[in-house]
């Protein structure tokens, strides 16, 4: 008789669940960090918006809808593109668990006017997220509720390695608390708290260390000339030299603006993976692109 069983044999025996990932697709980058942040070891995670692409206007390619017909979780945030594809992803995955990581978020709705323009009126920026605006994950405080919501799901699926998820929870709120003090110091010296961007996505971020932030695009258009002319004028009065873009929209208007003002173009990219850098990149960029004055 044999008193050495191979632990790989003993393995294969095991119920599959207690060996299994749970496979989890998100609809951007940042919500992939979080999600294995929280989950570490027993999760899988896939993006759905790919680098590059805007999630207003992102279509699934057939192989991310084949994938998403075997996963287990889906993790959104109310970007644009799901207003119109989460009904399609429900119906080729029945199963799908879908989390909405802003339970427990009041939205911020994005203003209808973000610049006034004095004497020329003001421009209208109202904006075509119904529910608000969806970027609440650019405020470390939200995404300390985000990864609770996460926590949460992944617990009901697979409560074997609770232990792990909380503990990875809470070691993960304290590394938020740690970059909120990072952002507040990067900050707190700002004397003009408005920043130029080209998409409305800053708002949260700008909320939460008192800073404002004066969006060009206008209900996902660029401005006209007359707009546009306002705008540069605008932007003068107000002493501002950088506009902000994001990679995944043009910058020729963005380009035009700074010739214009005689300023420069800077990448603030909302979208980016590695959560912690960005942020701290994004609140260092805002305060060099001060006035010197």
């Amino acid at each position: 008789m044999f008193r050495f069983v191979c632990p790989l044999f003993v393995a294969l025996l095991l119920p599959a669940a207690g060996w299994a990932k749970v496979h989890v697709f998100v609809s951007v980058a940042p919500l992939k960090y979080f999600v294995e942040r929280v989950g570490g070891e027993h999760v899988s995670v896939q993006v759905m918006v790919q680098p590059g692409h805007s999630p207003a206007t992102y279509e699934p390619t057939p192989r991310q809808m084949a994938a998403l017909s075997k996963a287990d979780v889906y993790v959104r945030i109310g970007v644009p593109f799901e207003a119109f594809w989460m009904s399609k992803l429900e119906e080729i995955n029945p199963a799908l668990q879908i989390i909405d990581c802003r339970d427990g978020i009041s939205s911020m709705p994005i203003p209808d006017k973000t610049v006034d323009l004095g004497n020329a009126g003001e421009i209208d920026r109202a904006h075509d997220h119904a529910a608000g605006d969806p970027h609440v994950w650019l405020d470390p405080s939200l995404v300390k509720i985000i990864s609770r919501n996460i926590r949460d799901r992944l617990m009901r699926i697979d409560d074997n390695n609770s232990a792990a998820f909380e503990q990875n929870t809470e070691q993960f709120g304290k590394e938020l608390d740690k970059l909120d003090r990072e952002i507040r110091q990067l900050t707190a010296n700002i004397k003009n708290p408005k920043f130029l961007v080209f998409h409305p996505a800053w708002g949260y971020f700008a909320r939460a260390y008192g800073l404002e932030q004066i969006a060009v695009e206008h209900e996902g258009k660029e401005p006209g000339p007359s707009t546009l002319a306002r705008l540069i004028e605008t932007i003068k009065r107000l002493n501002i030299s950088t506009v902000f873009v994001q990679r995944q929209f043009s910058t020729q208007v963005a380009a035009t603006l700074a010739e214009q003002i005689d300023g420069k173009v800077v990448i603030l990219d909302p979208l980016a993976e590695d959560y912690f850098a960005n942020l701290r990149a994004a609140a260092a960029a805002i305060s060099n692109a001060q006035p010197a004055s």
